[in-house]
């Protein structure tokens, strides 16, 4: 499988969109791999996991944020979701649930509910090593016109990852320890 092959077919190569999700997403894989090798001693798929960084944010092609060149009509929360759906299509399964639960630090079908988000019902929490790698590493970066290039700083992002929630940042501690410091759980 071409990660490139498959966002070709569903964004323009020479669009804003293309443009940021390209960049992104090479930065979120950089980083993945780079935590993965910290951790080889829990065997991560490599391959796997450079794939799937490249395709965690396809489904933004069918959302409305059109600072980065997508305007479709759905709200951005549900580019997790979305991009799921469309790997499915795809026949890729594995790389579908990459997309849908790297979003945060994964969303649970309670808070879905409680905060009546334009999500479906269900569980969307990372579960896997290479989910919570890809989920992991997407923090560090945005796609924001100023920031898309910059790795955020580490204290930087546990303040974003707080603000998500109730629990969130103990989530992100978490894995801090194993990807960052090398701690065994």
């Amino acid at each position: 499988m071409d990660p490139l092959d498959i966002i070709r077919s569903y964004c323009d190569d020479d669009s804003k969109a293309y443009y940021f999700l390209i960049h992104h997403s090479r930065l979120v894989m950089r980083k993945a791999l780079e935590v993965a090798q910290r951790v080889r001693h829990l065997k991560p798929d490599l391959k796997f996991i450079e794939e799937a960084a490249m395709l965690h944010d396809i489904g933004i092609v069918f959302t409305n944020a059109p600072q980065i060149g997508c305007f479709g009509y759905r709200h951005y929360l549900c580019h997790g979701y979305l991009g799921r759906e469309l790997l499915e299509r795809e026949g890729f399964p594995r790389h579908a649930l990459v997309c849908e639960r790297h979003v945060g630090v994964g969303i649970s079908a309670a808070e879905v509910r409680s905060n009546r988000l334009p999500l479906p019902e269900r569980d969307m929490m990372p579960l896997t090593l290479e989910e919570k790698i890809v989920s992991f590493a997407d923090k560090f970066f945005s796609k924001s016109e100023y920031d898309l290039m910059h790795e955020k700083p580490l204290e930087t992002v546990r303040q974003i990852v707080a603000s998500y929630g109730e629990g969130k940042l103990e989530v992100f501690d978490s894995w801090t320890e194993i990807f960052l410091e090398g701690r065994h759980h």
